[in-house]
């Protein structure tokens, strides 16, 4: 089953925007590079302090691995403070 999330991550200032940016090039490239991302797109929106978040894994095993990773990265720990509303579905 292909487990898909959607959402925001909502900056509260220019600070965690600057967060953000320094950080997701490379979160970006590490999620690409994950067994089961079929698809990862974080993109900031019309409103500069939020960004759009689209990701596509193969199965839920994957999704989880990639929370995993995530939760261990420097990403993770950088981000962490920052507010989000996302949405699990699985097809």
């Amino acid at each position: 089953m292909v487990v898909k999330l959607t959402g925001r991550l909502i900056c509260a200032d220019a600070a965690e925007v600057g967060i953000v940016r320094a950080h997701l090039p490379e979160h970006i490239a590490l999620t690409h590079a994950e067994p089961g991302c079929e698809m990862f797109e974080v993109r900031q929106g019309a409103d500069p302090l939020v960004f759009t978040v689209l990701e596509r894994f193969t199965d839920r095993d994957a999704f989880e691995a990639h929370q995993a990773r995530v939760q261990a990265s420097e990403w993770g720990r950088a981000t962490q403070g920052i507010a989000r509303d996302y949405q699990i579905e699985e097809d």
